[in-house]
């Protein structure tokens, strides 16, 4: 039988799958653990507070899935081991991770803090390269795995008042090719979203300001801020079989506004 003949939408299921989603409680984390548990995959979550834990746990095991909690900072030295470790320990493997996690700070370019560098900059991108790695060595033992970093707009644009942001975001993509070339041989796939305007509570201001929100609008030719639901499906793609022959792309969710 061709594979074309054996391809089934079970290709986009996760069933008997682990994964760790960084932030996975909170912001668009949450839809991520959601939409994966919904999939099939047992899920473990790490935030650095235990904000959001016990709705998240309902919806994961309303979803007949079960659910592992961390609180820990991911931005901390030695950190992502210990994590990984603990994954491993709980369900015996790990098959996905989503590094999520992350911050924004806004200043202008001259008043821009050192220390707020720094932290977006620990998150956003040493995190990411970190627990990258640790969760690529229990994947190597296993022979496969998903990584999927979280990416921006600002992963292809600039952003005046947001340096370390910009800079970690064009950064996570430039990971993602990087882990990509050097993983696919263990038949680990690396892979990044990078969300358009998503309608969250962070974006509320910008909705609020019709100023901004007419020319944010007049970037998007789908004409509407993205609801955060509209992500859901991309991250299950990125972690099922079905996207096997698919590493080292960062995909805009973003309804066409880096087209314009």
């Amino acid at each position: 039988m061709s594979s074309a003949e054996e391809f089934s939408t079970n290709t986009f299921r996760l069933d008997g799958k682990v994964a760790l989603i960084t932030g996975g409680a909170s912001g668009l984390g949450r839809y991520y653990t959601q939409a994966l548990s919904k999939s099939g995959a047992d899920i473990a979550v790490v935030s650095h507070s235990k904000n959001g834990w016990a709705d998240i746990k309902k919806i994961v095991e309303n979803n007949g899935r079960q659910i592992l909690f961390i609180e820990a900072d991911v931005s901390k030295n030695g950190i992502a081991t210990k994590i990984i470790d603990q994954v491993v320990t709980e369900f015996g493997h790990l098959d996905i991770l989503v590094n999520n996690a992350g911050i924004q700070r806004r200043a202008k370019w001259d008043e821009f803090p050192d220390e707020d560098w720094q932290q977006v900059i620990d998150l956003n991108l040493n995190a990411v390269y970190h627990l990258a790695k640790a969760a690529a060595l229990q994947m190597k033992k296993q022979a496969g795995g998903k990584i999927i970093n979280i990416g921006s707009m600002q992963s292809y644009r600039a952003g005046k008042f947001i340096f370390p942001y910009t800079a970690s975001k064009h950064g996570v993509m430039g990971l993602t090719k990087a882990y990509s070339d050097a993983l696919a041989a263990h038949n680990i796939q690396v892979n990044a979203i990078a969300p358009g305007y998503i309608s969250t509570p962070m974006t509320q201001a910008l909705r609020d300001d019709e100023q901004r929100n007419t020319e944010i609008l007049g970037h998007i030719p789908a004409n509407h801020w993205a609801d955060p639901a509209e992500l859901m499906g991309t991250v299950v793609f990125l972690a099922s079989p079905a996207s096997n022959y698919i590493t080292g792309v960062t995909l805009p969710v973003d309804g066409g506004y880096l087209l314009r």
